[in-house]
């Protein structure tokens, strides 16, 4: 079965819209499978918010805890692009997925600082390892789809990269 790479960070519009692509075409390529690789656009201390960090240690939370992580995508691209949640404060990134997620583990987890080291190995896998330059990106078989900066990924070249995986 090919495997997806896709590198995104919540925080970036153009991940948002490109993940709203993939929701679309993704069920015409069931023998795809897909390895989530969150990284952030623009890490702490570099002032360019929202920052998503919390977020992706909560996507490695959801992932290790069985959590469907399609729906935590989709709530966390709404909370950020649609409602304008505040996911900088762990109290609203709490709000907004504790229907998805186990509320009484969740914060705890993320205020002791779990899945800080998973997101300094997801930045550098993405930025120092994969080549990732801006997201989304995405890896196949030696293949890649990055992202025109300030562009983003049409839904056509992402069909197209999608239907090479064949």
């Amino acid at each position: 079965m090919p495997s997806l790479e896709i590198f995104f960070d919540y925080a970036c519009p153009y991940c948002y819209q490109a993940h709203k692509h993939l929701v679309r075409l993704i069920p015409r390529y069931p023998h795809i499978s897909i390895a989530w690789r969150p990284c952030e656009a623009h890490p702490r201390p570099e002032r360019y918010g929202p920052h998503s960090d919390l977020c992706v240690r909560g996507m490695f939370f959801a992932r290790e805890n069985g959590a469907d992580l399609w729906a935590y995508h989709e709530r966390i691209y709404r909370a950020i692009h649609v409602e304008r949640v505040r996911v900088e404060d762990l109290g609203a990134l709490s709000r907004a997925v504790h229907d998805l997620l186990d509320a009484d583990a969740f914060r705890p987890a993320l205020e002791r600082g779990d899945y800080a080291d998973a997101l300094r190995r997801a930045n550098d896998y993405a930025y120092g390892q994969s080549g990732v330059w801006v997201v989304p990106a995405y890896r196949a078989g030696g293949k890649r789809l990055d992202a025109i900066e300030d562009i983003g990924v049409t839904a056509l070249t992402l069909e197209t990269f999608l239907r090479g995986m064949a």
